[in-house]
């Protein structure tokens, strides 16, 4: 419900609420191994595309006051961490492409 009714406030929280996340996994395993398992070839795009919409989400909860803004940003926000997530699992990210290439294909 507060996603519907008082989504900056929703924003602020989801978004603050991943960044401790991700800072504590980083003091589980060191920040500098935290940065190189980021900045690793396979999941640099997720990571690059997760920090800007963690920014964007920021800026427009806090600088623009926008509504619709701020949940396109928390909604990139959330299939990028998903897809984050994902590049962990050996061969997930490549599963989940195929079922929705399959579940999207309009072609019957």
């Amino acid at each position: 419900m507060i996603v519907i009714v008082r989504p900056i406030k929703f924003a602020l929280l989801f978004t603050f609420g991943n960044i401790l996340a991700v800072g504590s996994t980083a003091f589980l395993i060191g920040p500098a191994q935290q940065l190189r398992m980021m900045f690793d070839p396979v999941r640099v795009c997720a990571t690059a595309i997760y920090i800007g919409s963690v920014i964007l989400a920021l800026i427009f909860a806090l600088g623009i006051h926008s509504k619709i803004l701020t949940a396109v940003a928390i909604i990139t926000e959330m299939c990028a961490l998903i897809w984050y997530g994902l590049s962990y699992i050996p061969f997930a990210r490549r599963m989940v492409s195929e079922l929705l290439i399959r579940f999207c294909d309009t072609e019957m």
